[in-house]
């Protein structure tokens, strides 16, 4: 807990860092993990320096992390250092939205705009007649070429009232276990907090075990891939980056939850807390344009 004089110190003066070796080692092993992801999708050389990428990404959470914990712990951080907080988790929530929104955009461009000019919708001399005659430009497709893994690139999409459906109610049931924490801990009922809060992140782990086995089903039974045409693309693409949201929305869960564990937070400053279940609102909600837009509309 914070000690008086670290606590009477901080609430004049704004905590500043001083020889932090982390921003430093933050950049560099974000220069190498890019490079490796990079390298790798573009088959320049195997995935060996994704994988030495990954783990400095790894160890720069923990370590980071660790000491950000600590400084709290100690009473450094006062009401201008918390405000500043809840100021730069708004503007990343915000820029996880525009993220995403891209990605909604580029659905709405293949599947309004681009595939139906394909099959001959406004320019019909130039698509029509002369690229694409037999091309039926509906959706779900992919692509006049019939890319995908089977020998007719056919493929089969996954239906909405299935794994999607439950997966929903899973993340919905996840929004209202981590409302009940936040008010728990609001009114210091550590015992309420404890179990919802580990409630949410295994509803999260359960949503991840289940989309892994939809995408096995996809891959191996459906011949839908990321390679399947502008709908195995946008499919991947959208439910794939929500997944590792979900992952590291968890991961932060549990990593709470340890923390609630251990006695950290109070009902007046808690913001490490607020910080997570605002970004797992975030992807709840995502989620459920995702089950509009791509599984069932």
């Amino acid at each position: 807990m914070a000690n008086a004089h670290a606590s009477t110190h901080s609430e004049d003066k704004y905590y500043v860092p001083h020889d932090s070796v982390w921003p430093i080692y933050g950049s560099a092993t974000l220069f190498v993990f890019m490079i490796g992801l990079c390298g790798w999708l573009n088959e320049w050389y195997g995935p060996g320096i994704f994988v030495v990428g990954t783990a400095m990404v790894i160890a720069l959470f923990v370590g980071w992390f660790s000491v950000v914990i600590k400084e709290s712990q100690g009473g450094l951080y006062n009401m201008q250092v918390d405000r500043s907080f809840r100021m730069g988790m708004m503007w990343f929530i915000f820029s996880e939205v525009m993220f995403f929104a891209a990605f909604f955009g580029a659905l709405f461009y293949a599947r309004q705009l681009s595939v139906p000019w394909t099959g001959g919708e406004g320019v019909k001399i130039f698509n029509k007649l002369l690229l694409w005659q037999d091309y039926n430009s509906t959706w779900p497709t992919n692509g006049p070429a019939a890319l995908g893994p089977r020998d007719d690139g056919s493929f089969e999409t996954i239906p909405a009232f299935g794994l999607p459906a439950i997966n929903t109610a899973i993340l919905l049931l996840s929004g209202v276990t981590i409302t009940i924490a936040h008010h728990a801990i609001k009114e210091g009922n550590r015992r309420v907090l404890n179990i919802f809060l580990a409630l949410t992140f295994l509803l999260g782990f359960v949503f991840l075990g289940l989309q892994a086995e939809e995408y096995i089903h996809a891959y191996t039974e459906l011949g839908l891939t990321l390679s399947t045409g502008i709908y195995g693309s946008t499919f991947f693409m959208l439910t794939g980056f929500h997944g590792l949201h979900v992952t590291l929305g968890a991961i932060m869960l549990f990593v709470i939850w340890l923390r609630t564990m251990k006695g950290h937070f109070t009902p007046q400053r808690h913001f490490a807390f607020e910080a997570v279940a605002w970004y797992w609102h975030f992807v709840d909600v995502v989620w459920l344009g995702l089950f509009v837009f791509v599984y069932w509309v």
